[in-house]
């Protein structure tokens, strides 16, 4: 009956109906492949997404700063690169978390390599801070240029127990929730303003007889 149907369809109506079903076919692959082209783009986003998160974290600043007791009678500073980019140390902080504000400032101008450490001998200038006698807790922070920006960690914590000038005891507390802070403009200015001016009095004082 179908056959006969289309048989006693005209020949002429028959050659209107193919641009329309060819539209139909056109427009049902124009829709999946649409529909293939978003999932792809989708998918190439989420990849470019996480090669920058693996780019960033491979290559973002992390410092690590550790007390330690060196003897008795001193303490030293490590300071290690956890990332693959290089840094250029700039001002290490020591404050005792009684006070607001650092007690302590020591403006340094080293580079140092991923995956390298800087160490400094400190035992005097935490002495300084705290006295011969002291138990309490005692904060470091560093300040440093990576990829011409600068950065400051947080504060890591030490218990720190000194008697009679000995140094006890020097364990850490916990470890920062914020590794790294890019400092504002205004607070680099400021950074460099005061660095250059402690450069030059030091070097004035340095030709001083």
């Amino acid at each position: 009956m179908l056959m006969a149907s289309i048989a006693r369809v005209p020949y002429s109506t028959l050659l209107e109906y193919i641009p329309v079903a060819a539209t139909i076919v056109t427009t049902i692959l124009s829709v999946v492949l649409a529909r293939a082209t978003l999932r792809y783009a989708k998918a190439a986003d989420r990849g470019l997404e996480l090669s920058r998160e693996q780019f960033e974290r491979e290559w973002a600043p992390e410092l690590h700063v550790r007390l330690e007791r060196a003897s008795t009678a001193d303490a030293k500073i490590v300071i290690t690169n956890l990332a693959r980019a290089a840094v250029l140390l700039q001002l290490v902080q020591l404050r005792t978390m009684t006070h607001a504000m650092p007690f302590e400032r020591q403006y340094l101008n080293d580079p140092l390599v991923g995956g390298n450490t800087w160490t400094q001998h400190i035992g005097e200038r935490i002495l300084g801070i705290t006295g011969h006698d002291f138990e309490g807790t005692i904060a470091a922070s560093v300040s440093f240029y990576s990829a011409g920006r600068l950065y400051k960690s947080d504060w890591f914590r030490f218990d720190v127990e000194i008697q009679r000038g000995r140094f006890e005891k020097i364990e850490p507390v916990t470890l920062p929730a914020r590794r790294v802070r890019v400092l504002a403009t205004r607070q680099a200015d400021k950074f460099r303003r005061q660095n250059v001016k402690d450069v030059v009095h030091e070097a004035a004082t340095t030709k001083e007889p």
